[in-house]
Formats: structure tokens, C-alpha cells, sequence
């Protein structure tokens, strides 16, 4: 069988990742952080610190940033977006995001905040960058934008998304569920006010692992309230970061195996991760555009990550999926993949796409049997 719905989830992990887990609940030296002053607490808390530690040294976040562990990048993105927008604001956002994104913003909207977004070009989904200033306007306060596209590949222009938030003092919310672990990040130069990411894809954690990578001094409100270990008489919730949104207990296991995947990619570079990805993209690309009555979606002349869309001739997507798994053995991933906008600028909102997308795990083998089955296919729509 061959796995190609990395944009969903990496089904293969390191073994490391595996070992990792595992250790934390067969030890029976783990106990809850922030819980207590006794060495069982003390190992939890400590091991949460240096997944937090690993996550920043990935995204070279430095000192002004803090991270705070989620379930995944939608309950990131809901508690910054929640935390941080309300009535009177307005957020610059762009079709190209998710419902992770989508959603919150249209209940932030209900709630009277203002939302534009910013166009893509149809074909090949590149963002409109002029739209940016076009749609400023004096309440403007935000912009929430997708680094990596998860129907396209496209990774957005972050310099200079981040130049323009620099110019009109806006915060910056950047999705990072596509791109963590499969394209460089660096906050280093303290613009991106949060950085939210999973860990179930790129990063190789278990699922149920993600969080936010936040600057210090942004004031949060908090989303989800509960205990905190600490401040056990007040009636609110702390606002400090990370605090603001870590209500109840962490997921210690889960964290530990996402620890043990940054640390495979930190120790095998995640230069050589690009690489890896950017080879096999250049084998699947150049083979499909030799194949007929196929449609490739995205911008190949800018750079990407390893996700790609298509269609063949007139069938619908779901059907091409059903195909591949049923007589190829190949998993991809039909439909519209939660990110509605994106497949009605790229007029494929009616029968979604087929999308493939690759991980560390992915050989050229795989990918030359996925153009043998596109060929196959290909020949049945003609």
C-alpha cells in the first residue's frame, strides 16, 4: 500500500516518536506538571520545558516568544483568534485558510468583528498580494494568514506579509499547520505576534499534539478556563503567557512524542527534510504534466511544500480517490479539505480535487507508482 495524505496526518512515524510515548506511560515516573512540588510533577514539568525548548530552537524564536501546548492547530487558532479579536476590529485573512481559521472568524463576525480576505489567482492559487493595502482600512488590527496552503502546496510570501504588518503596526497570526516541520520558520525578528502548528503532520508527534508559539507581552483573553495548578483562589483565569492557555492538564505522553519528532528533525536538519521533499515534488510534477487530460493545481514557480491537487479530465475527485485506493492501493485525499474558498478560486468547488502529498517516509518509488496509476487513470477518462 502506498500512504499519500501527509496533509492529513504522517501515518508513519520515527520510531523514536513510538519509544518515546511509551516510555512516558510504561515509566510510572511521570505525574502531572505543574501539580505539585514532588518528583513526579517535577519530571513532567520538566519534560513539558524542553518540548517547548525544542519547539522555539525549530522556529528560532528566541526569548520573546513562549510556547503553550494544544490538542491540535484548531484549538491554537481558536483560542488566538478568540483571545485576541472582538467587535470593532477588523482582520485582513486570505482564501487560501482552512476552517480552523474560517470558522472562528465567522463567529468573530457574528460577534461584530470585520473580515476581508485577500484573493487568489485562479489556476494557480497565488495570493494577491496588492490586496493587502487595497483592504486596510483604520480598524484594521490583524492579519491571520495560512503559510502553506494544504489543497495548493503554495507557501505564502511570510517577508512580505510581514513587512506590510510591520508598516501599519498589525499583529500577525500565522497557521503553520502545513508548513511546521516542512519549510523553514524563523520568528526570530519578533513580528509574527503567534505561530500556530500541529504535531500529527510535519512534525511526526502523535495525534492530539500542537500549540501556539506566541510573543510574551500579547495580551490574551482567555478561551478555555480551569485549573492551573497555581492560582487556585481567583475567580478569572491568568492571562500570562503561556498560562492563558494551558487550563488543565497537558497531555505529557503525547508531548513527549512530539518532542522525540522535532528532535529527529532538529538532529537530521530540516534542510535535508526540503530537500527530500522539493526532489520528490520535481519527480511527481514533471510526470504528471507529461500525462494527458490532467489538471495540476498550484504555483510552481514560487516555493511550496510537498501537497499537490489535481484532477483528471472530468471525473469527479471522489471517484479518482476511490480508484486509487481500490485497485492501487493508494490513500489520498478527495474533496474540498476544508478550505472552501481555496477550491472557488480555483473553480473546483463543485468536485473538489485529488490531492497527494508526501513526508519524510516517501520514496521516489512511491511516487513513480502514483504517475504509473495517474496514467492508467488518465487513459480510462480519454
Amino acid at each position: 500500500m502506498y500512504y499519500f495524505d501527509n496533509a492529513a496526518t504522517t501515518a508513519q512515524k520515527p520510531q523514536a516518536v513510538a519509544q518515546a510515548v511509551y516510555d512516558a506511560l510504561s515509566g510510572g515516573l511521570l505525574g502531572n506538571p505543574s501539580r505539585g512540588a514532588h518528583a513526579y510533577s517535577l519530571r513532567a514539568y520538566g519534560l513539558v520545558l524542553q518540548a517547548k525548548e525544542l519547539i522555539k530552537t525549530l522556529f528560532h524564536a528566541g526569548e520573546a516568544y513562549d510556547v503553550a501546548f494544544t490538542h491540535n492547530s484548531t484549538a491554537a487558532l481558536n483560542m488566538v483568534l478568540k483571545g485576541l479579536l472582538g467587535a470593532g476590529d477588523h482582520v485582513l485573512t486570505t482564501t487560501w485558510e482552512h476552517n480552523a481559521v474560517l470558522r472562528p472568524l465567522y463567529q468573530l463576525e457574528q460577534q461584530g468583528t470585520a473580515v476581508d480576505f485577500i484573493g487568489s489567482e485562479a489556476g494557480t492559487g497565488a495570493l494577491q498580494y496588492g490586496e493587502l493595502e487595497q483592504k486596510l482600512r483604520p480598524s484594521t488590527k490583524a492579519v491571520v494568514c495560512n503559510h502553506a496552503s494544504n489543497v495548493t502546496g503554495n507557501v505564502v510570501d511570510l517577508e512580505r506579509v510581514k513587512a506590510f504588518c510591520r508598516k501599519h503596526s498589525l499583529m500577525l497570526v500565522v497557521d503553520a499547520s502545513q508548513s511546521a516541520g516542512a519549510y523553514p520558520i524563523d520568528l526570530s525578528d519578533g513580528v509574527v505576534t503567534a505561530l500556530c502548528f500541529t504535531g500529527h503532520k510535519s512534525l511526526y508527534g502523535p495525534g492530539g499534539t500542537g500549540g501556539v508559539c506566541i510573543r510574551k507581552d500579547t495580551e490574551v483573553r482567555p478561551y478555555i478556563t480551569g485549573g492551573d495548578g497555581v492560582h487556585s483562589f481567583d475567580h478569572e483565569q491568568p492571562r500570562d503567557i503561556p498560562g492563558v492557555f494551558e487550563a488543565g492538564t497537558a497531555n505529557v505522553a503525547g508531548i513527549a512524542g512530539l518532542a522525540a519528532g522535532v528532535q529527529v528533525l532538529l538532529d537530521e536538519g530540516l534542510e535535508a527534510a526540503v530537500r527530500h521533499q522539493e526532489a520528490l515534488g520535481r519527480i511527481f510534477t514533471e510526470g504528471v504534466r507529461e500525462l494527458p487530460n490532467i489538471t495540476l493545481y498550484g504555483d510552481f514557480s514560487s516555493p511550496r511544500v510537498g501537497v499537490y491537487a489535481l484532477n483528471v479530465g472530468d471525473a469527479d475527485s471522489a471517484l479518482v480517490s476511490d480508484i486509487l485506493w481500490d485497485q492501487y492501493g493508494m490513500a489520498t485525499r478527495s474533496g474540498f479539505h476544508c478550505a472552501p474558498l481555496m477550491h472557488e478560486e480555483l473553480h473546483t468547488e463543485r468536485r473538489g480535487a485529488v490531492r497527494f502529498s508526501f513526508s519524510r517516509f516517501t520514496t521516489e518509488d512511491d511516487v513513480a507508482a502514483a504517475l504509473r496509476a495517474l496514467r492508467d487513470i488518465a487513459a480510462m477518462e480519454t
